[in-house]
């Protein structure tokens, strides 16, 4: 252990296998303690939450929503009007639930790929597998238009059924197109032959919107990304998939570490590469799918939150995934209150976020290349 191993990277070990990765991903020293970023970010996000519920068109009070949530989750009952239980119990709070799982979601899952492709640019979309569910979601929904109601009725649950599958293949197709003869992967690969299958697949959604005609507004308006309408099942399908995904890549979080030093290192540390790497791409895919499918495309938030929780706290995955969690589900709720409660009309918050993220994504590509000149 005392050598210097080279990888493929062309990177040298850095620290012990448990811990904090080397430079190959811009690691620092960490400023700030991940303990106390995540208490300030659940502080934050409880916070966030309380603005969320109680502004809007039928503003409520802290003590009104306090006594309406205890009373719905105790199965009592409240002298309150109806429509303002409803509108909380019903309305509001499944939709900002939705909007915290989703966001999770998304930075859970663009920390694991900004991880395991070794490129702080990378994102849910970089593989492909949000244009995969978008592509099938919309598939459903064009279908939804023109089958007659007698011969299948589409509920709900048919696109995110659609998104899941779709995304699922794309998956599979990237990882197929990337391996090798010794059925190996490399970065560089996978990310291509994302970038490959996305063009395909959006020229995919082209054609679909140009089948759609006149109805093409409630697809377009659905890839903008929007928590519109959000129901409790939808909450339920998002979660379904984080859960067990989060659950996943927090006990693969040390292996990650050591696959940051680049694939052959950690091959020599021990580190299974390849059941790693197709597990933790499994699960990243799948959370971000389930974002997708409910909710739209939703960009940046898989490349914002996990790159600046890395730049104040450093490269551990033990403490990046669940920070990268955590601020996800901050930013997306704060962006769907704004679109909600605070802007003139409901613009999407796909489209809050991406006029919001964009500038950044700027500025790391920007610090990202002059890296690559230096070195």
């Amino acid at each position: 252990m005392a050598e210097t191993v080279k990888d493929n990277q062309g990177q040298a070990p850095a620290g012990p296998p448990g811990g904090a990765p080397g430079p190959i991903l811009g690691g620092k020293p960490r400023r700030v303690s991940p303990r106390l970023l995540g208490l300030g970010m659940a502080l934050a996000l409880a916070a966030m939450g309380l603005v969320s519920l109680a502004s809007g068109h039928m503003p409520f009070s802290a003590r009104e929503i306090f006594d309406i949530l205890v009373a719905w989750l105790s199965g009592s009952g409240i002298d309150l009007p109806e429509n303002r239980v409803m509108a909380l119990v019903e309305v509001r709070l499944p939709r900002l639930m939705t909007a915290l799982i989703s966001g999770a979601a998304l930075g859970l899952s663009g920390a694991v790929y900004q991880g395991l492709l070794l490129n702080p640019l990378a994102d849910p979309y970089t593989l492909g597998v949000s244009s995969g569910a978008a592509f099938g979601a919309s598939l459903v929904l064009m279908a939804a238009m023109f089958m007659p109601p007698e011969v299948i009725s589409f509920g709900p649950l048919y696109p995110a059924i659609g998104a899941f599958v779709f995304s699922s293949l794309t998956l599979l197709l990237v990882i197929a197109l990337a391996s090798d003869a010794d059925r190996r992967l490399s970065p560089t690969s996978l990310i291509l032959s994302g970038v490959i299958l996305s063009a395909i697949l959006s020229a995919g959604l082209s054609f679909i919107k140009y089948l759609a005609g006149e109805q093409v507004s409630s697809i377009i308006f659905w890839l903008l990304g929007s928590f519109q309408a959000q129901t409790w099942a939808n909450f339920g399908i998002v979660a379904g998939f984080f859960v067990p995904a989060f659950l996943i890549c927090q006990a693969s979080a040390t292996d990650l570490n050591v696959m940051t030093l680049g694939f052959k290192s950690a091959e020599t540390l021990g580190v299974n590469t390849r059941r790693v790497r197709l597990t933790l791409l499994a699960a990243a895919s799948l959370a971000a799918s389930a974002s997708v499918a409910v909710a739209g495309i939703i960009g940046f938030v898989g490349l914002i939150v996990p790159h600046l929780c890395r730049l104040l706290t450093g490269p551990d995955h033990r403490s990046l995934l669940p920070l990268s969690a955590l601020g996800g589900a901050l930013l997306l709720l704060a962006a769907d209150t704004a679109v909600r409660a605070f802007l003139p009309g409901e613009i999407p918050v796909g489209v809050l976020t991406a006029l919001l993220a964009g500038p950044a994504f700027l500025v790391i590509f920007r610090r990202k290349m002059k890296e690559l000149i230096q070195a």
